[in-house]
């Protein structure tokens, strides 16, 4: 269930630029509804049909000044709402200086971030409150839309050349990040979340991350292969325990005939899991959608071999 209490805060500073055009254009929409909306109704009743009474309905031609007053004063409220607009939207695409620079990588269905350590996340971002960030964004197959409601930002995500989004966080806190395109079939599954932390526990859990990542140095490569693809978000469409998702259970997948979308069949080996990893579409399994992304730019030969290590396990 959708926080629909992030739309009425003001989470970023766009937030507050977007709400403020907002109010501006209802309370100008609210007047002239009360306006013309209480001179209907007065009308209405002072010129009413009384019984009894008979009066000729008045011939009018024209009235000069009102007609030129309201072509001009309307005229003149939507140059102004054009202008507020525009002063607003310049602002969010011009650049904020030492802004952090992120890149993000979408695909059917998740967001890939790496952070300017090298660290990855896989449809989480965090942040620290206070310091503005730079998406630099581009998709590996179709057309995607970075969403965050409570920003109030939105940016279209292209495969094959790089789009923008300049944030700056206002408050800490947990938000939503949904694709704003519809990209295929497992769209709804394509969330986020944003994460925005205190510089405290922005350094902690920085310092968290690379201890995590020198002890993955010393795992077995199953348990490092596990916690791979718990990370991966890979269970989101395949079972361990035997059940077909929304690609093909991983449960006994090592050693397995597998029928293909074409007819042949062969046996996933070594080579074909990693093949399945890095270029999931060359050999679709029968019976399932090609919609699974590559995590070729995501998971290290390292993190791969890990991977199919656990898989072995998964009798």
């Amino acid at each position: 269930m959708p926080d629909l209490s992030s739309l009425y805060s003001e989470a970023s500073l766009a937030a507050h630029d977007v709400d403020a055009v907002f109010v501006f254009i209802t309370i100008i929409c609210a007047f002239f509804f009360v306006l013309t909306q209480g001179l209907l109704i007065y009308f209405a009743l002072k010129y009413r049909r009384r019984k009894g009474v008979v009066e000729e309905t008045p011939y009018i031609s024209g009235h000069t000044i009102l007609e030129i007053i309201w072509v001009i004063v309307p005229s003149l409220l939507l140059v102004a709402i054009f202008a507020y607009g525009f002063i607003v939207f310049v602002k969010m695409r011009t650049p904020i200086p030492g802004a952090t620079e992120i890149q993000l990588s979408a695909s059917q269905f998740s967001w890939n971030f790496k952070y300017p350590n090298g660290h990855t996340s896989l449809n989480e971002l965090r942040l620290p409150v206070g310091k503005p960030v730079k998406l630099v964004m581009t998709s590996t197959d179709v057309l995607h839309g970075m969403f965050i409601p409570a920003y109030r930002q939105k940016q279209d995500v292209l495969p094959g050349r790089y789009t923008y989004l300049w944030i700056l966080p206002k408050q800490t806190g947990k938000f939503d990040i949904y694709c704003s395109q519809y990209c295929g079939s497992g769209h709804s599954l394509m969330r986020g979340t944003l994460i925005i932390m205190s510089d405290q526990e922005y350094a902690q859990w920085q310092a968290h991350e690379a201890q995590e990542a020198a002890a993955q140095a010393t795992q077995p490569p199953e348990k490092k292969g596990e916690e791979a693809v718990e990370h991966a978000g890979c269970l989101g469409c395949h079972s361990i325990d035997g059940m077909a998702k929304v690609g093909p259970t991983l449960k006994g997948v090592f050693g397995r005939k597998v029928e293909l979308a074409d007819g042949k069949t062969v046996t996933a080996d070594e080579e074909y899991l990693r093949e399945s990893l890095v270029d999931p579409n060359a050999k679709v399994v029968k019976g399932f959608q090609p919609i699974m992304p590559s995590f070729k730019a995501t998971l290290k030969p390292d993190d791969i071999s890990a991977v199919i290590a656990y898989l072995k396990t998964l009798k």
